[in-house]
């Protein structure tokens, strides 16, 4: 039986789960729950998954609701756009961010201008996962942070789950969206555990959440740069500097609504990403606080991304090209200084 979403008559209980099992959970509820939906991508099927998520659902489901495709994401792409047009509900996977831009055609000229282009007539419902970020030791080619580029695209909207419970509670929304959906799972956290609730609840994918309430300094961030954030956020609690975090999770369509409460409450303002910081995703909340927001800061809002070079291979070099607790929690300390 799937596990529907919650309801008055079901008490909710509390059970461990990892970030690969929220999706391959979320997957797998969705095909039980809509005739429609399959699982599209390379090795997705007996392989089960470049990075795991859908181990297992090959031998439940079988070939014909996890479909292992040819090694070309242009190709995995335009079949699911298709495959939408003719009433399916495609999951596409494609294995990284870097290996998307083969399928950028498809994305950007296709699924986010049809519905336009078609002079409102046809939508292309189409969910395209795919792994992003570091933290891997994978390379310049697996292992940069490109959602902000996609944020920047009209007609699509763009999820990054920061945590267990929206991995595993993003999918159905998006399913049930007109428009394309793009969800960016951050490959550093597919083994992170957490506590989330059984039968799982509701997730709301157009506004961002507070996962920490604060009155001195806002944190905005998103995806594996939010657990970072509130490590940071609790080390400098017991400095006396109290920080309020928010998760973005929908990177387009941005929630201005939480963002600008927390900066009328707060007076200041840091950003951090894992993109780089020139034309970044930081770069465009920044202007929308500036330009909204102006008289209510205390000072220019900061901003913390990943050093502009190509992604490292070697650990420590990894770890020092991008955000981390302590570097986090450096910039805290710098912004709040008299």
């Amino acid at each position: 039986m799937i596990a529907e979403p919650q309801t008055q008559a079901q008490t909710p209980t509390l059970i461990k789960m990892t970030y690969r099992e929220g999706m391959r959970q979320a997957i797998r509820e969705a095909i039980l729950r809509d005739e429609r939906c399959f699982l599209m991508g390379a090795d997705v099927g007996r392989y089960g998954g470049c990075f795991a998520v859908s181990k297992g659902l090959f031998d439940e489901f079988g070939p014909e609701k996890i479909r292992d495709m040819p090694l070309s994401e242009s190709a995995i792409a335009g079949i699911g756009i298709g495959a939408c047009l003719n009433g399916m509900r495609p999951i596409v996977e494609i294995m990284t961010v870097n290996f998307s831009l083969l399928a950028l055609d498809q994305i950007l000229n296709t699924a986010a201008s049809y519905l336009h282009m078609s002079g409102g007539l046809f939508n292309v419902p189409v969910v395209i996962r795919m792994a992003t970020g570091s933290g891997r030791q994978l390379g310049a080619q697996h292992a940069h942070s490109l959602e902000g580029w996609y944020a920047h695209i009209p007609g699509i909207k763009v999820l990054a789950p920061g945590t267990v419970e929206d991995m595993r509670g993003m999918l159905w929304p998006a399913l049930e969206d007109p428009d394309p959906v793009l969800i960016f799972e951050q490959q550093v956290m597919y083994n992170m555990e957490e506590m989330v609730p059984n039968p799982p609840q509701s997730v709301d994918i157009a506004h961002a959440k507070v996962r920490r309430p604060g009155k001195d300094v806002t944190l905005i961030t998103y995806g594996s740069c939010l657990p970072r954030s509130m490590k940071a956020a609790d080390a400098l609690s017991k400095e006396g500097i109290d920080v309020e975090v928010i998760d973005l999770r929908s990177l387009r369509p941005l929630d201005n609504e939480t963002i600008f409460a927390s900066v009328v409450k707060t007076h200041q303002v840091l950003v951090v990403e894992e993109g780089w910081r020139s034309g970044s995703l930081s770069a465009e909340i920044s202007a929308r606080i500036t330009e909204n927001l102006f008289y209510d800061l205390d000072r220019p809002v900061e901003r913390l991304c990943a050093s502009e070079v190509p992604m490292p291979y070697s650990k420590h070099m990894e770890e020092a090209a991008v955000p981390q607790p302590d570097t986090i929690a450096a910039a805290v300390r710098k912004l709040v200084q008299p």
